[in-house]
């Protein structure tokens, strides 16, 4: 469904992705597991078509068509979403307007009251509350997972939920991700958790930009609590590790 096919990306001369491959199948849970610093985020930037983010070297093929130069409107249009560290705010918007602009013509069997539900959120609550400073970060985050279900998107990409207080659970984030691969939607999962990394059907290691290894979820999460949680090295991985992947 997705291809990254060697995608570099130097930011003011500064290397950040190096010669990334991966594919991912529709349907599939892969998770992007690494220590704050590797590239996990700046990877999602580049596959959702962020302004500054356009590949240096590569391309990301989506269901067969070369998507690397789409803009991220051109992109949201053929189904790719991201829901972003830091929920967006819509002064005038209610959650209810919210979610039915999220669905579109988009073919989802959930409804605005069972996406929040599905988040933890009491549809009596919310539906009628606008999407602005009056919600708590983690209102907002939990409104902005709701939206993601609504969507029914081809491919969603999911940053680490956040751990403050009224942050979705991990068991929340959990139902929507199983519920986005049921609809066969694919779900890409930024971490730097093992236990979060565990959701997934497959995982991929990121070190300094490098992809380091991809396998089973559970494989990744011991690889990553070995070598990974102790390694300081940031900017470029141990010279040992990499001769033994």
């Amino acid at each position: 469904m997705l291809q990254i096919e060697d995608v570099s990306l130097s930011l003011n001369g500064e290397p950040i992705l190096k010669e990334v491959n991966l594919k991912i199948s529709r349907g599939e849970i892969h998770a992007i597991l690494g220590v704050n610093g590797t590239g996990k985020s700046t990877l999602a930037y580049v596959l959702m078509g962020l302004n500054g983010y356009r590949p240096t070297s590569g391309r990301i093929i989506l269901e067969g068509k070369d998507i690397t130069d789409f803009p991220i409107s051109q992109r949201a249009k053929l189904g790719i979403t991201m829901a972003w560290q830091e929920p967006a705010r819509f002064e005038g918007l209610t959650v209810r307007e919210y979610l039915h602009l999220s669905q579109g013509d988009a073919k989802s069997t959930l409804s605005p009251t069972t996406c929040l539900e599905r988040v933890g959120l009491d549809p009596s609550l919310y539906l009628s509350r606008p999407v602005d400073q009056s919600l708590s970060g983690g209102e907002r985050k939990k409104v902005e997972l709701a939206s993601v279900l609504a969507m029914k998107p081809k491919l969603a990409i999911l940053d680490e939920p956040d751990s403050g207080i009224d942050a979705p659970s991990l068991n929340q984030v959990i139902e929507v991700i199983r519920i986005l691969s049921k609809e066969r939607s694919s779900v890409i999962l930024i971490t730097h958790q093992e236990r979060v990394a565990r959701i997934a059907d497959r995982a991929t290691c990121l070190c300094a930009g490098k992809v380091l290894r991809t396998g089973s979820s559970e494989e990744m999460a011991r690889f990553f609590s070995i070598h990974c949680e102790t390694c300081s090295h940031i900017n470029e991985p141990e010279e040992e590790l990499i001769k033994n992947v």
